[in-house]
């Protein structure tokens, strides 16, 4: 097989057994295609002829491009994912990118909001039958750390308002439990008693009884942060970065809130740890007698 179709078919892997999204699917297509040029540019025929050293010509080609740097990372990524099937497969018998790293990405921390911001996001008013689907929207997304895609699938089936939990179909098709609070389920039974609570309905919905869209969502937060006085940048995923920051901050438990917020991955999680050291920081600052100069 030529490179292309080896690529080709870990792809299909990828979308077929295991239920990447169509946008992980584009990712690695984008990346790979990369490295595909590469190797046409440098005449290599066979993935088994790539080496370390051929693998740091082509990491510091695409640096010299103007790739960044978490850019990068993905890319290696990518080609180690690729190189770990063929591996598998027995198409190659060595991985190329061993002892290949990538530039230092220097993660920027999400921003949040603090208790009050959250409380006065979630409680605004914006009248009617909308102001009922806004408040529950908003009151979920808080209470539960949801993903917008993850908010905007949801239907009345996935709800259990007497438990308090939310059935949640999250990244990779992977499936959820997630607790609700009390606030966001009262708003949730509001917004029921006004439009039914129909099992396959969706819970948010737009026009014409269809799921509501993200950028009706994003507009909504918008629009409601605007009109509450917000200088901050609210979107859907402040909301659940900001939950994930209130829940560190006061549980410490960094395995339940990867639980909660569905990450595969620990690494995800730990970013939050930062955030929660920014807060200590600022007390401490704060309350210390010999923290700063006065």
């Amino acid at each position: 097989m030529k490179p292309s179709e080896h690529v080709e078919a870990w792809l299909g892997r990828l979308a077929g057994e295991r239920k990447a999204s169509t946008h992980t699917v584009d990712g690695y297509r984008r990346d790979l295609a990369k490295l595909l040029r590469y190797m046409e540019a440098q005449q290599i025929e066979q993935f088994d002829t790539l080496d370390s050293h051929r693998m740091r010509s082509f990491v510091a080609a695409e640096h010299r491009g103007g790739l960044s740097p978490k850019s990068l990372q993905r890319l290696l990524s990518s080609c180690r994912s690729l190189f770990r099937q063929l591996n598998r497969e027995g198409t190659l018998s060595h991985d190329p990118t061993a002892g290949v790293r990538g530039p230092k990405v220097h993660r920027k921390l999400p921003q949040v909001l603090d208790v009050d911001e959250a409380t006065t996001l979630v409680e605004a008013d914006s009248g009617g039958s909308l102001g009922v689907r806004d408040r529950a929207m908003l009151e979920l997304f808080y209470s539960s750390g949801l993903r917008l895609s993850e908010l905007i699938g949801l239907r009345w089936i996935d709800l259990n308002l007497d438990d308090g939990e939310v059935r949640v179909l999250g990244k990779g098709s992977k499936t959820r439990i997630v607790p609700v609070g009390r606030h966001a389920i009262t708003a949730l039974r509001a917004l029921g008693e006004l439009e039914g609570r129909v099992p396959e309905s969706p819970i948010f919905r737009g026009r014409g009884g269809a799921p509501i869209s993200p950028r009706t969502v994003q507009a909504r937060l918008k629009h409601l942060a605007l009109a509450n006085g917000f200088a901050k940048h609210v979107h859907p995923h402040l909301l659940r970065h900001t939950f994930a920051s209130h829940m560190l901050e006061s549980s410490g438990d960094l395995r339940a809130v990867q639980e909660l917020l569905g990450h595969a991955d620990i690494a995800t999680t730990q970013i939050y740890t930062h955030l929660d050291f920014q807060h200590l920081a600022k007390v401490y600052d704060a309350a210390h007698p010999r923290a700063k100069k006065r």
